[in-house]
């Protein structure tokens, strides 16, 4: 087909898509249900529903056109427990009366796909209907999504950036008008004009709206940059790319920069959520531009919100915090199982005692998590803060975390190779957010098996994000006086001098690689007369060739590829190499880790554990030697060399 065919076919594509569309229903792309909370039939909750309905639909029949003209509005209804909040966002180019029909429409068709839930979104071309049991009037929904692609190819390879950078100016648009509302169009000589859309609910601040858009433009270029088209579709915002003009130009009114609607005002209480700049306070800096959130100044979002969750709750869904429900302890406290009266699982997250290091870890944790969304990083549902009691509440992992599977004689036998694979992969490409995709640039500092959960399909999600750092602009690597993290999965350069970068995270993932194949610790593997680390008995091993199968843990003998296998340990070599400059970065990681054609340099000797590389210096002092016994300790706090 050749380029006037494809002129004159999108020509006439966009012409029939601007035909008014005066009969029939709108246009569905998806909707979601929330699962693992449901409403019994005739409960306070589904009056509260259905009022909460009426009152959306009223208001986008009824409404006052001053009222209305922004196409937004959301209310909540009943209280406390059995409280549903919801919105209705009509897209800004679309006319008052199909906004009304989408409205009218959706809200009788959501209630029948999702007939118990007591959440769920949906969304068609001409508006979008979301409610649920928790109060997110105030706060970026980014989950549940929809990213739908087109089926056709991109016309080039650059084609991500310039939809990225088109993506940019409709995000301007949107953030310097009232509905909150953008489009924009670029003209390219070597294939059609691209045009795109924007938009946020306008319950949200401007930053909020960024950050929203922002994300939904990474998560739309890595689902859609190979196609000609596409959607990605939060319940706060969404964004959308084409090769036709699909939206209508006669109705989208000149940007006028005004401060956002405030749709239905809600009560303080409503309101109650934390904000970043209440939780820390900012430290002295000396011209790095990286901080942890533990200390650092607001980065992007200054007035982040999550969800907050009464205390009465936690202990209701964890029997009190009682020994039944405890999953495990680390170095920010206890960790339990919940149960929400409509059956969902959580994972509350309790800090310990009057643990100062604790504190700081929850703000962390809070601070950052919140603006990080991935399918491998843990989902954090909400908080609490109460007297002394401060929870994090997590989407519950029933496969808990890997090193339970991976370090046990019995359960490693559900961790075959085809699954192991799957969960470097899945770390890999958590790892590769945080480092590259996200808007932010973050540093974990402490990436450990243990660390890594598996949600009920073994999908591995990064957790524990108490130690982590962010980089700001366009810096590579920092220096520290408070080495924190775990030795046997911590940098030399990093365990010694204090330094930095992406590169410390690549070492720990490289151990843990090493880790899965092998299913035995680095920090506690010994073997015969003396001592050595995983990493210094493979290196042995592969500097003797195909010997370096002997690695591999014997439970997934019967189901490993051998020459996959030790395209796995090349790389895990790779990343645990000395010098950080020789090991590859985690985009690089991913394209060896899927690719059977890339060729691999040649790894160099690997650094052997931190503990051991301070024993062999020739201290002897008390602290020393403690490194070099227990290399599984988690640290917080230690002055480096």
């Amino acid at each position: 087909m050749n380029m006037n065919t494809i002129l004159v076919f999108l020509s006439v594509l966009s012409f029939l898509i601007s035909l008014p569309r005066a009969y029939g229903d709108p246009w569905y792309e998806g909707h979601v249900c929330k699962d693992g909370m449901n409403f019994n039939s005739n409960s306070t909750y589904q009056s509260n529903l259905k009022l909460l309905l009426s009152t959306l639909r009223s208001n986008a029949t009824h409404g006052s056109r001053d009222k209305f003209s922004d196409g937004f509005y959301n209310a909540t209804a009943g209280q406390d427990l059995d409280k549903v909040s919801g919105l209705f966002l009509c897209r800004g180019d679309v006319r008052r009366e199909t906004c009304q029909d989408c409205v009218n429409f959706a809200t009788s068709d959501l209630p029948q796909r999702c007939p118990v839930q007591k959440g769920a979104v949906i969304w068609y071309r001409e508006c979008l209907l979301h409610y649920s049991n928790y109060s997110f009037l105030s706060t970026v929904d980014y989950v549940p999504y929809l990213c739908l692609a087109n089926a056709q190819d991109s016309p080039n390879r650059s084609f991500g950036k310039q939809v990225r950078n088109l993506m940019d100016e409709a995000v301007n648009q949107a953030l310097s008008t009232p509905k909150m509302f953008g489009t924009a169009k670029e003209d390219y000589s070597d294939f059609p004009t691209l045009y795109g859309l924007a938009q946020c609910t306008q319950n949200l601040s401007p930053d909020q709206c960024r950050n929203c858009l922002g994300d939904a433009i990474s998560q739309l270029v890595d689902c859609c940059k190979v196609r000609q088209g596409g959607q990605l579709l939060y319940p706060s915002c969404i964004t959308r790319y084409e090769l036709y003009p699909f939206y209508n130009n006669k109705l989208i009114a000149s940007p006028t920069p005004a401060p956002p609607s405030p749709g239905s005002v809600t009560s303080s209480k409503e309101k109650k959520a934390i904000n970043q700049q209440e939780l820390y306070t900012r430290e002295g800096r000396t011209g790095d531009d990286s901080y942890d959130i533990l200390g650092g100044e607001t980065h992007g979002d200054s007035h982040q919100e999550l969800p907050i969750f009464p205390l009465g709750l936690a202990l209701e869904a964890t029997k009190h915090f009682s020994d039944e429900n405890k999953l495990g302890e680390g170095g920010f406290g206890p960790v339990y199982k919940g149960i929400l009266a409509g059956g969902k699982e959580i994972a509350v997250k309790r800090l310990s005692g009057s643990s100062g290091q604790g504190l700081q870890e929850f703000k962390n944790e809070v601070t950052l998590i919140a603006k990080l969304q991935h399918k491998n990083l843990v989902r954090l549902l909400g908080c609490c803060l109460d007297g002394n009691e401060l929870l994090l509440i997590y989407e519950y992992m029933p496969n808990k975390s890997l090193d339970v599977l991976l370090f046990d004689s019995i359960r490693r036998a559900q961790l075959d190779w085809k699954r192991r694979i799957s969960i470097i992969n899945g770390i890999a490409r958590g790892l590769l957010y945080l480092h590259e995709d996200s808007r932010l640039k973050v540093i974990h500092r402490d990436l450990k098996a243990s660390n890594v959960l598996l949600d009920h399909e073994m999908n591995p999600k990064i957790s524990d994000f108490g130690m982590a750092r962010i980089f700001g602009g366009n810096q590579n690597k920092s220096n520290t006086s408070k080495v924190v993290g775990t030795y046997g999965y911590m940098a030399p350069e990093y365990a010694l001098e204090g330094i930095i970068s992406v590169k410390s995270d690549v070492f720990s993932f490289g151990v843990l690689l090493l880790e899965i194949i092998s299913g035995k610790k680095n920090s506690g593997f010994y073997l015969s007369e003396h001592g050595q680390s995983l990493l210094t008995y493979t290196w042995k091993l592969w500097c003797k060739g195909k010997e370096a199968l002997e690695l591999m843990d014997p439970v997934i003998k019967q189901s490993c590829v051998a020459a996959e296998l030790l395209k796995f340990i090349h790389i895990g070599l790779l990343c645990v190499q000395e010098d950080p400059a020789d090991r590859p970065n985690m985009s690089s990681v991913a394209v060896m880790l899927a690719s059977d054609t890339v060729p691999l340099p040649q790894p160099t000797q690997p650094a052997f554990s931190a503990g051991r590389s301070i024993a062999r210096s020739g201290q002897s002092s008390s602290s020393d030697s403690k490194i070099s016994s227990v290399n599984e300790a988690t640290l917080s706090d230690v002055s480096p060399r």
